[in-house]
């Protein structure tokens, strides 16, 4: 079993949705090796897949590198994926299994509190972002202060947002939901593409000529959700 580093919070209708979303990701990654899956949500909401068959450890892996995998245990110096589940003036709170905080200093994304960085980089709640695991500390025994933070290659990817065309970026909806409700709005000229960050996660990247703001006063009454832009 895989439990995947993406959550599925929602519910209702809008929960089978992104059931079907998912099974529909997880078949288009796995469908052509010889297994059989079963989808399922913990608590937690984190989905599990549960997995058969001869090619059963190559889908696991496969699953691993397209989703980041919840593992019980983490190791120090090791790079996981978690979600943002809060923030405040002093860091994120990522949920990977377990609370991982990541103080302002350890994001590595430039000045400003946390909440202000998040504004910045559109950072919407339940975004998988990947970090590096410091370990607990035990003071006990002198042990030293190491906090996990932001793995570089979150932070450059984080970078290049602000460096190319605005994006905004919504969660609570599927990445069919967020292009349809743009084409329902008259907005299918004012994108590129919606990058899927998550399962109900996206970013909208927006062409040269399109205002982000502008695209989020438009579509926002259309979608119940949090929406976030990025600025170049």
């Amino acid at each position: 079993m895989v439990v995947l580093a993406t959550k599925l919070y929602v519910e209702g209708d809008a929960r089978e949705r992104a059931l079907d979303s998912l099974r529909s990701l997880v078949d288009n990654q796995i469908g052509d090796l010889d297994v059989e899956f079963e989808l399922g949500v913990r608590h937690d909401d984190f989905p599990s897949v549960t997995i058969e068959g001869d090619d059963a450890t190559v889908a696991r892996n496969v699953l691993r590198e397209e989703f980041g995998e919840i593992v019980p245990g983490l190791e120090v110096g090791e790079s996981y994926v978690g979600t943002l589940e809060s923030w405040d003036d002093a860091g994120f709170v990522l949920d990977a299994g377990q609370a991982i905080r990541i103080p302002t200093d350890e994001l590595g994304l430039g000045p400003g509190s946390a909440t202000q960085i998040r504004e910045r980089y559109g950072l919407v709640q339940h975004v998988p972002l990947q970090f590096v695991y410091g370990g607990e500390v035990d003071t006990n025994a002198g042990g030293n202060d190491a906090p996990s933070r932001l793995a570089d290659a979150e932070r450059d990817r984080l970078y290049e947002w602000t460096r190319g065309a605005g994006r905004l970026n919504v969660n609570s909806a599927t990445r069919a939901e967020v292009r349809a409700t743009l084409n329902r709005a008259g907005h299918a000229q004012d994108y590129v593409t919606v990058e899927r960050l998550g399962l109900l996660e996206q970013s909208v990247i927006c062409t040269e000529d399109t205002d982000p703001p502008g695209l989020l006063a438009s579509v926002g009454e259309y979608l119940p959700a949090e929406l976030r832009c990025v600025v170049p």
